[in-house]
């Protein structure tokens, strides 16, 4: 088994080995993984934040030993603040990196950051706090980062920002925590997941206070939530049929 650390500011996960296809999700800097497959060009990760697997260019992240990774696995994540940070190597270039990239591996990579950082547990009510530094941020399908995300890369995010752990798809994201009854049950930083005309999950979203619910929809927006789902103010209309609410922390 081989292992990886991504070195990189923000790094395409694909579906398949290939530029052409489908962005699935992204790799942020710090991030690292097991190699389950490697070829000339791609390889095939899990990353240990939340096992999802896919194909990154080989050019874009670098190998690391196996005692480091299971070292980085045992660390509290540390994780950066700023929407937008820099990490400096040890010929003083600069790297850009964005909301939530991990610091733990910045010994392995020889980088130096100043930046603010975050390696404990917040409490619950400062998910909504950290959800709107991501608010007008245009949706990007497979994005985790303040400049393009989508609806589970959003709550995912938000909640690892606060040292919480989900799971990277909505619909594996609705295996997790306690299921309520009715949205009086629910507190803000509780999730409402959304299915489609088949039943299968495809949208979530972070509850707010007074039926708000904030949430990836053309660009992370505010909208109203009620027993039906999503009524969303600009259209005057439902776009999110409501299937579960779920209480994670």
């Amino acid at each position: 088994m081989q292992y990886g650390i991504c070195n990189l500011s923000i790094v395409s996960l694909r579906l398949e080995p290939s530029d052409k296809s489908e962005l699935i999700s992204q790799v942020l800097y710090g991030e690292y993984f097991k190699v389950l497959e490697q070829r000339k060009s791609w390889s095939k990760i899990r990353l240990a934040f939340d096992n999802y697997e896919g194909w990154i260019d080989n050019k874009q992240y670098i190998e690391i030993t196996e005692e480091q990774y299971h070292l980085l696995n045992k660390e509290a994540p540390k994780l950066s603040l700023d929407l937008v940070e820099f990490v400096q190597d040890a010929h003083e270039q600069l790297y850009s990196i964005p909301l939530g990239s991990s610091l733990n591996g910045l010994s392995i990579l020889n980088h130096h950051f100043d930046g603010n950082s975050n390696t404990n547990n917040a409490s619950k009510s400062n998910l909504i706090k950290t959800s709107f530094l991501y608010l007008n941020t245009p949706y990007l399908w497979g994005g985790k980062t303040p400049f393009g995300i989508d609806c589970s890369g959003f709550t995912q995010m938000v909640y690892k920002l606060n040292g919480y752990k989900l799971l990277r798809a909505a619909s594996q994201q609705a295996t997790q925590g306690e299921a309520l009854s009715f949205i009086e049950e629910s507190e803000p930083g509780d999730l409402a997941f959304f299915d489609d005309n088949e039943g299968i999950i495809t949208h979530v979203g972070i509850i707010m206070k007074d039926n708000y619910i904030i949430h990836a929809y053309g660009k992370v927006r505010i909208d109203r939530l009620d027993h039906s789902g999503i009524y969303n103010v600009d259209k005057k209309m439902h776009t999110h049929k409501l299937r579960v609410i779920k209480k994670i922390v």
